[in-house]
């Protein structure tokens, strides 16, 4: 698979966003008129598939840009069953990353976060059921406020040298992001400052967080199926249907990383997501 990706020339990576772009406007017409159990408009098809390129773009290099996609969904879907529908978004993207970067994770340092990420799991999934839906749309507002928030910081206030590198600071983040991950699917800053503790190169970086994702979301699949009953057919016929949107993002994530303007775009996507994240409250 990996190879698949690095023999696209640039004429074959065009032709792929063509046909790809093309079949997702086909898959927009084809389910606002023959899905209407979803009760979704051709809008919220659009942005759907638009979710699911981000998502894809986000797993193989363009990190951040997901951040978007927690207050969208939870605008179409409400704030629990959004997470349902993006969990599988997810996983199949975690695919491409750990498929593209699989031979640079760092195992010690995953496995020293791993066991305390499940434990921010169990306390975000008893929370979640303690709560209705409005308050879960605010609780997953103030997780992504959060963590861009940590975000920012991590970009231009973090110091190397003020970074603990022990037990307690991968416990720490460990609980704090597996319980943004369970909440809201916005952990990826969290464990981003844990991992620049590592001192990790950049491939390495990578590498760790893919797996690192891959086996938290695989984790969160049974919990979100049996406890808070937010996967079922319906909803897994929407993920299957974006995947094409999905293989397109990550496509464009691997090719495109190096062309972005990185200031422009993460300023693009924390104003984008702060508004977002603010609107959810209304």
């Amino acid at each position: 698979m990996r190879e698949i990706f690095c023999k696209f020339r640039q004429n074959d990576l065009n032709s792929f966003i063509y046909s790809t772009f093309a079949s997702d406007l086909f898959f927009v017409y084809f389910m606002t008129g023959f899905l209407p159990s979803f009760s979704l408009s051709a809008v919220n098809w659009m942005l759907i598939v638009f979710c699911a390129m981000l998502i894809g773009m986000s797993k193989t290099g363009v990190p951040g840009v997901s951040m978007i996609v927690v207050p969208t969904l939870a605008f179409i879907f409400g704030g629990k069953q959004s997470t349902g529908i993006l969990l599988p978004i997810l996983i199949m993207a975690d695919v491409f990353g750990v498929i593209y970067y699989h031979r640079h994770a760092q195992w010690k340092h995953l496995l020293r976060a791993l066991p305390w990420a499940v434990a921010g799991l169990f306390i975000a999934l008893w929370i979640g059921n303690q709560v209705n839906d409005l308050q879960f749309k605010r609780i997953i507002a103030i997780t992504v406020l959060v963590s861009i928030a940590l975000m920012v910081w991590k970009d231009y206030g973090y110091k190397k040298e003020f970074t603990p590198d022990n037990w307690w600071f991968a416990a720490l983040l460990g609980i704090t992001g597996g319980f943004a991950t369970m909440i809201g699917n916005v952990a990826g800053p969290i464990f981003a400052i844990y991992l620049l503790a590592m001192h990790l190169d950049k491939k390495s970086f990578i590498g760790t967080t893919a797996w690192f994702f891959f086996i938290i979301n695989a984790s969160k699949f049974p919990l979100q199926l049996l406890v808070w009953k937010n996967i079922n057919i319906h909803t897994l016929t929407i993920d299957l249907m974006v995947l094409p949107a999905i293989a397109l993002g990550a496509v464009i994530g691997i090719y495109a990383v190096k062309r972005i303007p990185e200031a422009g775009y993460k300023l693009a996507v924390i104003v984008i997501t702060v508004v977002s994240a603010f609107l959810i409250f209304i």
